[in-house]
């Protein structure tokens, strides 16, 4: 058996894995940028492509055929546009600078390395380069390196880095934009359930049970609270979130998350309105806060952080 013979203890110890890991960093920073506008160029074709109706324009809306006929004219002259822009993927174009289109060399994409090399700045127009490049590098570098001491040199730790990888792109993605793409929940929530049916992380009953409360608590929350504030107060991608959360560590860990995710959030949106002027009604993202407890729960581990929080199982 060829996988037998590898050498696990070498190939995925903290050492190794974190270098594995700043390179993971890079590409989530690549995905965290293009897929929030991959997706809305996709929203915008489609929504294009059902406004070119005109009939349905017409009943819908209740206006003259004649004028929703032009509406949808423009609309199809605006959708063959989009479809005319050029490929945009996570693979291409090429990773270029956003202020003079600098396209940028090998050395200069090295994990954290190129950061470093060009003083975090352009190395043709000399335009700063956000810090949040390498902090993403330095952080999944980190997580992947921890996940190694934590889970031990062994395949099935390399599921916990993808966890954790789609965790930190979430979260990002989430804080950008306050979106949650299903494009990463879903298949999130599916591997996590895939993997405990293989027997790699938790048993089937607690990941499924673990999904199934983790959807259906913030489903229950969204709408009690829509119910009585007559608003939403959380976005549906959130109970995915808590769906694959629960799917992973299984439903004992979810109270701890809710928990932590809650505090974390509370605090961090006091601070927001007291020192920033953050308006009440200007929506805070919950998703970097789930992800968080999420982080915290895998990290610490059920028997130490339910102890922590009194929580004791039976």
């Amino acid at each position: 058996m060829f996988l037998a013979t590898i050498d696990w203890s070498l190939w995925l110890s903290p050492w190794v894995l974190g270098l594995f890991g700043l390179c993971i960093g890079s590409f989530l920073n690549v995905v965290i940028h293009r897929l929030p506008l991959m997706l809305e160029r996709q929203w915008v074709h489609e929504s294009a492509a059902q406004l070119t109706d005109a009939a349905a324009m017409a009943r819908a809306a209740r206006l003259p055929l004649a004028e929703t006929e032009k509406l949808a004219k423009a609309v199809d002259d605006f959708g063959t546009r989009i479809e005319s822009l050029p490929h945009f993927g996570i693979a291409a174009p090429r990773s270029r600078c956003p202020h003079c289109g600098h396209q940028l060399r090998w050395h200069e994409n090295l994990p954290l390395v190129g950061w470093l090399r060009l003083g975090g700045k352009c190395a043709a127009c000399k335009a700063p380069i956000s810090k949040r490049y390498p902090l993403i590098e330095l952080i999944t570098g980190l997580a992947f390196a921890t996940l190694s001491w934590r889970f031990g040199a062994q395949p099935t730790t390399l599921l916990w880095c993808g966890f954790v990888a789609a965790l930190i792109a979430l979260a990002m993605i989430d804080l950008d934009t306050q979106f949650l793409p299903d494009d990463i929940t879903l298949p999130l929530l599916w591997a996590g359930l895939v993997a405990a049916a293989m027997g790699w992380t938790v048993p089937l009953d607690k990941a499924l049970v673990g999904a199934a409360a983790g959807y259906l608590s913030l489903w229950s929350i969204y709408w009690l609270y829509k119910l009585v504030r007559k608003r939403e107060g959380m976005g549906y991608g959130d109970f995915k979130l808590l769906a694959a959360m629960g799917a992973w560590l299984g439903w004992p860990m979810l109270l701890p998350i809710i928990l932590l995710s809650s505090a974390v959030g509370a605090v961090v949106g006091i601070c927001l309105i007291l020192f920033r002027g953050h308006g009440r009604e200007i929506p805070i993202p919950f998703g970097p806060y789930l992800v968080g407890g999420g982080l915290v729960a895998l990290f610490v581990g059920q028997p130490a952080l339910l102890g922590l929080l009194g929580l004791y199982l039976g």
